[in-house]
């Protein structure tokens, strides 16, 4: 029995709440059962010197957790000094992910920052992020329309991200923590609204998986990644 005695096949409640911010140009509050993630975008009339004068613009990320977003307090990485191996390889996923649907000629010399701050986690927080980011994203896009600053939206395509995993020898749908750290095999899925792969995190805990479970892990991944397009879609309409 799954936590919460989910189907293998359902994903947790999951609430996305545009304009969550006050002051940011795009904003999302993600909610995925006990893990939220808060999503912000900030519009700078600027890129990276390695872009100045090429007529492209730049879409980037932060990601980071709050000491006290998991059971024990963490140390803040600002305090460290540095950051950890994980937290630059999740924020670098984020960017990736988002630049994957951003025209960024239609951008123009500008950079939109997407932060994602973890304010609890209960397993899935890069995949929450992502989905929540691209909220941000479009409301960013969104706002530079609406103040005539661009004439086309340069976000064309739409993306989610999904955690699945084996776990018991059952293919499951978005694991959390209590799944996630005793599964067999895990895997993240960021998707297009149609299917299309942007990127794929795949990993065997136990023993390689077989090409029948990782077919079963991109099933579910597909029919929760058009779910959460759905509610993007909805919440930036709300």
């Amino acid at each position: 029995m799954r936590p919460m005695g989910r189907a293998r096949d359902a994903m947790r409640a999951v609430t996305l709440e545009a304009g969550a911010s006050l002051y940011a140009e795009g904003s999302c509050l993600a909610r995925f059962g006990g893990t939220h993630v808060l999503c912000t975008a900030s519009i700078e009339e600027s890129v990276p010197p390695w872009l100045r004068g090429g007529g492209k613009g730049w879409v980037t990320a932060e990601y980071g957790m709050l000491p006290r977003s998991t059971h024990t307090r963490s140390r803040r990485e600002a305090a460290a000094g540095k950051q950890s191996g994980r937290t630059q390889e999740i924020q670098r996923l984020i960017g990736r992910s988002l630049r994957a649907v951003v025209d960024l000629k239609a951008l123009g010399e500008r950079q939109i920052t997407i932060d994602c701050d973890v304010l609890q986690a209960d397993g899935g927080t890069r995949t929450a992020a992502i989905t929540g980011a691209w909220v941000a994203l479009k409301q960013a896009t969104n706002y530079l329309i609406e103040e005539g600053v661009l004439k086309t939206d340069p976000v064309y395509g739409q993306l989610a991200a999904i955690s699945c995993g084996v776990i018991d020898g059952e293919t499951r749908l978005d694991l959390e923590y209590e799944e996630d750290r005793r599964a067999e095999a895990d895997a993240n899925f960021v998707l297009t609204d149609n299917g299309g792969i942007v990127e794929i995190q795949a990993t065997a805990e136990d023993k390689p998986i077989p090409e029948s479970d990782f077919t079963e892990l991109f099933s579910l991944a597909k029919a929760g990644v058009a779910d959460l397009c759905a509610m993007q879609m909805a919440a930036l309409k709300a």
